[in-house]
């Protein structure tokens, strides 16, 4: 067990909603046939101009104001992204510990491994605290709409903009991570990508190379594999854990894994419906939504599994303490 503790959450969503109606005006697609086959009824934009540091920093406040600590307390951050935040160098993190008035007390550095950013940046964050180097806050943000174009429906129609965060600090008896299952495989073909402009020349795209159906058997097969290996290096059987948060890419695919893992609906968080698919954001956004919305007791066990481009995939079993 590595003894960490979730001191606090927060998530937010930046800008007004969108609906899938009015995007798909905008498109000329049939709103009732995408809603079918996305699950997703709104997302948010952020207006032009938004900084992602600073949607960063207002996430990792919420956090540290539900911790009940001052910015000042937090010896790391990792400011997760997989839109490449709002400059290439130095590090986005840099001025989300600035927007929190920080300025030298601690470290900051940006971590992308795409829709799995967050629970790469949670393993490395219990493992700093771990070793005597917390709190630590982790903080996703995406403003993926400004990685699609109406001329490209598929992403454009499902992405949306969110930020959410976490601070961890130490453990008390019996509680922290039980289990850790982390992974990658590049060598399977290119699913989801963003070409870096500085490399190409050109502004890009947020690009779905692969058919939706090839998608989700090879996100499922990931998912999956991450979640058994982890459960069996915990020795704990699937249904005796309370609570289980996966990565949201569409309500289809929610479904479809809740489904394989023989996990019914009221153990989850669903989230996708009203903030779409937003990458890194996505499991500690529900990992929030959790913490405010449901009866999350001590000694209940949350699992977070998720799958992203790469093809990155991974799961953490975390047990709550009192």
């Amino acid at each position: 067990m590595i003894p960490v503790r979730i001191l606090g959450t927060a998530s937010l969503q930046p800008g007004p909603a969108v609906t899938t109606e009015e995007l798909c005006a905008r498109v000329g697609r049939d709103a009732t046939e995408v809603l079918r086959k996305t699950g997703i009824r709104s997302r948010h934009f952020a207006p032009p101009g938004t900084k992602a540091a600073d949607v960063a920093a207002e996430a990792l406040h919420g956090a540290l104001v539900a911790a009940g600590l001052e910015a000042k307390a937090l010896r790391r951050i990792f400011c997760v992204s997989s839109m490449g935040g709002d400059v290439t160098t130095p590090a986005t993190a840099n001025r989300v510990a600035a927007a929190l008035g920080l300025s030298g007390s601690c470290d900051a550095m940006d971590l992308s491994n795409a829709c799995m950013g967050f629970l790469s940046a949670f393993d490395l964050a219990a493992r700093s605290v771990a070793t005597g180097l917390g709190p630590v806050g982790v903080v996703s943000v995406e403003l993926l709409s400004r990685t699609t174009t109406p001329d490209d429906p598929r992403p454009y129609l499902v992405l949306g903009d969110a930020a959410a965060a976490a601070v961890l600090g130490a453990g008390r008896p019996g509680e922290g991570v039980l289990g850790v299952a982390l992974g990658n495989d590049g060598s399977l073909p290119t699913d989801v990508v963003l070409e870096n402009p500085h490399a190409t020349g050109k502004p890009e795209r947020m690009r779905f190379l692969t058919p939706s159906k090839e998608m989700t058997r090879v996100a499922l097969d990931a998912l999956l594999r991450a979640a058994r290996t982890v459960l069996e290096e915990a020795q704990v059987a699937l249904r005796d854990v309370e609570w289980v948060l996966t990565h949201q890419p569409n309500g289809r695919m929610l479904e479809v894994v809740l489904d394989a893992m023989g996990v019914e609906a009221a153990r989850g968080v669903r989230v996708v419906d009203t903030v779409g698919s937003v990458g890194s954001a996505s499991l500690p956004t529900s990992l929030d939504r959790l913490w405010r919305t449901r009866p999350v007791k001590a000694g209940d066990r949350v699992l977070m599994v998720g799958v992203g481009a790469g093809v990155a995939h991974g799961a953490v079993l975390y047990r709550v303490g009192g």
